[in-house]
């Protein structure tokens, strides 16, 4: 559904600027796009709908248009693409992601609604992130975090997830992105991390941490090594079995304190299946911490189900 909206929106757009603008403009012909393309099932969508948009108006044929449109029906599927997003600011972000939902026995390597839905709430609160320690738990592609860094200017952030394949894609969308990914020794002691940590340390930006993290095997002193005044996580509410292995991870953070302040939590989730979450929120009761909802983001800037019900919950430790 987000894609087909996705699609019909830019060529919507299309519509409205002269030919010079569309050959520019949100196209698949975008230096954006052709420097990360899409699907090709996207560039195929998209092409064919602008196509037939603009030969139901009196313009001129765009040749420039049917010789893309060749070009991606001759095109090899891959098993890879890219989604680009342009920021508020004029910033893009750039992920790399697997065409399929499940693929490597995990689904982490798409982006999903809710990290979207996260992502535009903290654009418009970058006071929760501005010169603080921030730790995501479950980043899968890492668009929530790119965002963050980029717009809000965190003085730290932690990517974490614990599958091998999304870490690798994970770091990889880091570089895409201008961070230079370099190996950084085992400083927080943990040798569970070893193989997947790797600091970004930028002038422009915060220092940025991707790392292996195993929810049923981290303990509060790990917790606390990462020092995190704020934690994050999107669409990790999916799942009953990996909702226990979670909610215990939570009910370690009050013992992290910072100068005897737990860190702030927020959650955001995409609620499927009612009695998953529900199951989600009773599991939150039986330990003791509470929750408020946060109002969602007042505007809309990346495309996804607009008819998803999607929370945040701002956990109280």
């Amino acid at each position: 559904m987000a894609e087909e909206q996705a699609v019909a929106a830019a060529a919507e757009g299309g519509e409205e600027e002269g030919p010079a603008e569309r050959r520019r403009g949100l196209t698949v012909l975008h230096p954006q796009c052709l420097k990360y393309p899409p699907s090709v099932k996207y560039r195929r969508h998209f092409l064919s709908e602008l196509i037939r948009r603009h030969e139901s108006t009196s313009a001129e044929p765009l040749d420039e248009l049917y010789e893309a449109l060749g070009d991606v029906l001759n095109a090899e599927a891959s098993s890879h693409c890219y989604k680009s997003y342009i920021l508020p600011s004029g910033d893009a972000v750039a992920v790399r992601e697997n065409v399929a939902i499940i693929s490597q026995g995990t689904t982490g390597l798409v982006t999903w609604d809710a990290g979207l839905f996260l992502a535009e709430w903290a654009l418009e609160h970058p006071l929760v992130f501005t010169n603080r320690r921030i730790l995501e738990l479950g980043s899968g592609t890492g668009l929530t975090g790119i965002a963050i860094c980029k717009t809000c200017l965190p003085r730290a952030y932690t990517f974490s997830d614990h599958h091998r394949y999304v870490l690798e894609e994970l770091s990889e969308n880091i570089r895409l992105n201008g961070f230079s990914v370099q190996s950084e020794d085992d400083s927080l002691g943990w040798e569970k991390c070893r193989d997947h940590e790797a600091e970004v340390a930028e002038p422009w930006g915060p220092s940025v941490t991707v790392a292996e993290l195993d929810w049923d095997l981290v303990t509060e002193e790990q917790l606390a090594g990462f020092q995190a005044d704020v934690i994050v996580a999107a669409d990790v509410v999916y799942d009953p079995d990996l909702t226990q292995s979670l909610v215990a991870v939570l009910r370690k953070l009050p013992a992290c304190t910072k100068d005897g302040n737990p860190p702030e939590v927020y959650i955001a989730s995409t609620c499927r299946n009612p009695d998953t979450y529900s199951h989600f929120q009773r599991a939150l009761e039986h330990v003791g911490i509470r929750w408020e909802d946060v109002p969602g983001p007042r505007k809309n800037f990346f495309p996804y189900d607009q008819n998803a019900k999607i929370t945040i919950l701002k956990l109280l430790l």
